[in-house]
């Protein structure tokens, strides 16, 4: 597929409502994406095109959202994956995104163009996820493997500005990245787990991000006619549906650890966050539990929000939609990564997946 502006608008769109209420701003994401096609050409490679001993890098964006100093450059972005090759000794093949979202569907885009590398249609994830071992397809319970990750970031005029790299055990090197976008003010671009093709051919998220662009296509159909049209064409095509619109009554959010931690509640209906939704309760009834997709939009625009721009007092819709409806990748099936949320959220997760 050859990724133009019309492309990117789809993307952008599309991956923010595939965030689920995480994957970075669309604002961040435009700005990266619009610097790669100006740049040159851009294609988005099916991974049956890609050889199995290639080797693929993952590009992310680690941190919390909703950081007042957080401070990312495009040159960031590439500078990740010159470290890597730097440390690694290697030449890069491939590279994917680690998830979808109004940001981290962009992921990739401009090391693609700068760097000459190929952009393969194989997320980690095909929706956001908070930390980087739900992403890590599965490599977390290979004996022995070692994750090597870069990453760069923050503001210097701050002395913010933070860039290294890490290799160690999976959930270590994940941790020491996440401190380092701690100390950048919020958010580190990073480049990490360097694995041959078909290792991701069977543990990734298979055209993930031509998922995006296709549910951002199916958005802007609708709103063709109307903001709730919008919505609707987005519920129908992801064979979800609309919970509950109104009036946020109560919005708590606290940034820590590099994560955006709370709660939303519209009429009764109560969502709590760790960067993206978790749960979904109506009278305590449980009806939607991550990797499900949980995902708000502005009732007045249509548009999708994430919950780093929540407010109290906002008139915003929720919809939802059942985890085998979107593109998972091998991370999300692990009851082990899953646990790690019930204490963030104080919700029972387990037991509901």
């Amino acid at each position: 597929m050859k990724l133009n502006k019309e492309m990117l608008k789809y993307a952008l769109v599309g991956g923010t409502i595939l965030g689920g209420g995480g994957g970075g701003s669309s604002e961040l994401g435009s700005a990266s994406g619009n610097i790669a096609l100006d740049y040159g050409d851009l294609n988005l490679m099916d991974i049956s095109e890609i050889d199995d001993d290639v080797l693929i890098v993952t590009a992310s964006s680690v941190g919390a959202p909703a950081a007042a100093d957080k401070f990312l450059k495009p040159r960031d972005y590439v500078r990740t994956v010159e470290i890597l090759e730097e440390n690694m000794g290697l030449k890069v093949g491939g590279i994917i995104t680690n998830e979808n979202g109004g940001a981290a569907t962009i992921n990739g885009w401009i090391q693609s163009a700068i760097l000459n590398i190929p952009l393969i249609d194989a997320p980690c994830n095909g929706r956001a996820h908070p930390t980087g071992t739900m992403g890590g397809m599965g490599l977390n319970n290979i004996p022995g493997f070692i994750s090597y990750q870069a990453y760069a970031g923050g503001n210097p005029e701050l002395k913010n500005r933070v860039e290294g790299f890490i290799s160690g055990d999976i959930f270590k090197a994940s941790a020491v990245v996440r401190q380092g976008a701690v100390h950048a003010g919020g958010l580190v671009a990073v480049a990490r787990n360097v694995v041959k093709a078909k290792y991701i051919k069977e543990n990734g998220a298979i055209n993930g991000v031509s998922h995006a662009i296709e549910t951002g296509k199916k958005f802007y159909e609708g709103l063709a006619t109307s903001p709730a049209e919008a919505i609707k064409s987005v519920v129908d095509f992801l064979n979800g549906e609309v919970v509950v619109e109104g009036l946020v009554s109560e919005f708590e959010l606290v940034t820590k650890g590099g994560f955006d931690v709370g709660k939303v509640i519209v009429d009764g209906v109560e969502m709590t966050f760790w960067n993206e939704y978790m749960t979904l309760e109506n009278k305590d009834k449980r009806l939607y539990t991550f990797p499900d997709l949980i995902m708000s939009f502005d009732e007045e625009s249509g548009k999708p929000i994430t919950t780093a721009d929540i407010k109290k007092g906002m008139n915003i819709v929720i919809i939802a939609t059942k985890k085998n409806n979107i593109k998972l990748g091998a991370g999300m099936h692990d009851l082990n990564l899953l646990k790690e949320i019930e204490p963030i959220v104080n919700k029972e997760i387990v037991k509901y997946v």
